[in-house]
């Protein structure tokens, strides 16, 4: 009689005798996860002590397998959530700031409507609907929630859970023009007026005055059009001002997550935005400034840090840049207008390939579209060259 045919990852009935040696040998048919079923035999003292070691075999054998999900298309929304934030953790191919962003925007945005539906409910008339809903409010909060929806769903189809992906029919998104914001150069002087008024201790009440390290923070960021976490990550050893060319190297960035200490990590936002920023005047100033107040610092130590040592915030110098600068009457300044100030400065003065190179872009588009300030004026030379196209004949 034919023997039943196993399952994948399955064993059958284990049978135990006792070896020519005089040890027991316990033994089964094993389904490997090619579809073969081999023999897995193991050896014990005793009859119960081989059919032990022989499960633990099979177990440690079933680790060492690819995974078999549990699900089919009639689990709930929510299980597909659980099994992709494991699937992220067990690959680690992304970073923890950006797994833990994942999840608060699928846990926020997303999970709230779906998690009761069942996989095959998950339509993509029902999941153009929800984008379009959410786009009514934010354009950025549903992109956010295209993305992890997207991804959620592509595991499924990966996993073969479902045919396809219905997120892949769901129409684009569209938002109105952005021109990106940039400031004057009169502008930039009040700023720096404000912030010097402020740290000369302008309206101090109590407390321990300014240290000076925020107007030191945006002369950075003007002279090197760094991000803010860019900037709090320069450590001693990355700064260079006795050289012909003054420069800072920006290698790293801030990273502050729920539930952890704020630290610093070994590179920029993206591996290859790692850049070595030759100083204009006013920046190199501002860090022999900075370093002399600061003292005497470690090769590795943060060029800007609190009164403790340990690394600032980019949402504490965000709150304190906003404060000072509303007590002069100054709203909607962020420290990402001052790469975009920088960028359209060098656009304007030199090229966009420049622009894009100095803020660590791979892409010129990418400086085109978010951090270049369209300017209405069009070159004047048109005026001399039409002149001389279509000049009237006397």
């Amino acid at each position: 009689m034919a023997r039943q045919r196993l399952s994948i990852g399955t064993f059958g009935d284990i049978s135990t005798r006792v070896s020519p040696t005089g040890r027991y040998l316990a033994r089964t048919r094993y389904r490997d996860w090619d579809g073969r079923t081999r023999q897995v035999q193991s050896t014990g003292a005793t009859a119960a002590a081989a059919e032990r070691a022989l499960k633990a075999r099979l177990v440690e054998r079933s680790e060492l397998q690819p995974a078999d999900t549990t699900l089919t298309p009639d689990s709930l929304f929510a299980d597909l959530v659980a099994y992709w934030l494991a699937d992220i953790d067990m690959e680690v191919r992304i970073s923890r700031t950006t797994r833990n962003l994942y999840e608060r925007n699928m846990r926020t945005l997303v999970s709230p409507v779906f998690d009761s539906l069942t996989l095959r409910e998950i339509g993509v008339a029902r999941c153009d609907r929800f984008i379009k809903e959410l786009a009514k409010r934010s354009y950025n909060r549903a992109k956010q929630a295209r993305v992890v929806l997207r991804l959620a769903l592509e595991l499924a189809v990966r996993h073969e859970v479902l045919p396809r992906n219905p997120m892949d029919h769901v129409s684009r998104l569209r938002r109105e023009p952005h021109i990106p914001e940039a400031l004057t150069a009169p502008e930039v002087n009040v700023i720096r007026a404000a912030i010097a008024r402020w740290e000369g201790g302008a309206d101090h009440v109590s407390g321990p005055l300014p240290d000076g390290q925020l107007g030191a923070i945006v002369e950075v960021m003007l002279g090197t059009s760094a991000r803010i976490g860019e900037v709090l990550a320069i450590r001693r050893r990355d700064v260079d001002i006795t050289g012909a060319v003054p420069s800072i190297r920006l290698a790293g960035t801030i990273v502050s997550r729920i539930g952890e200490q704020t630290f610093r990590q070994d590179h920029p936002k993206t591996v290859k935005s790692r850049r070595t920023v030759a100083l204009p005047s006013f920046t190199a100033d501002a860090v022999r400034r900075r370093l002399a107040n600061a003292g005497r610092l470690e090769l590795d130590s943060l060029l800007f840090q609190s009164r403790d040592g340990t690394p600032l915030t980019t949402a504490n110098v965000r709150r304190q840049l906003r404060r000072v600068l509303g007590g002069a009457g100054i709203a909607g300044v962020t420290p990402h207008m001052f790469r975009r100030t920088v960028a359209t400065a060098v656009n304007d003065n030199a090229s966009v390939e420049l622009a894009a190179e100095l803020l660590g872009h791979t892409d010129t588009r990418i400086t085109v579209m978010h951090y270049i300030q369209r300017r209405e004026l069009v070159n004047p030379e048109t005026a001399a060259l039409l002149d001389r196209a279509f000049k009237r004949d006397d």
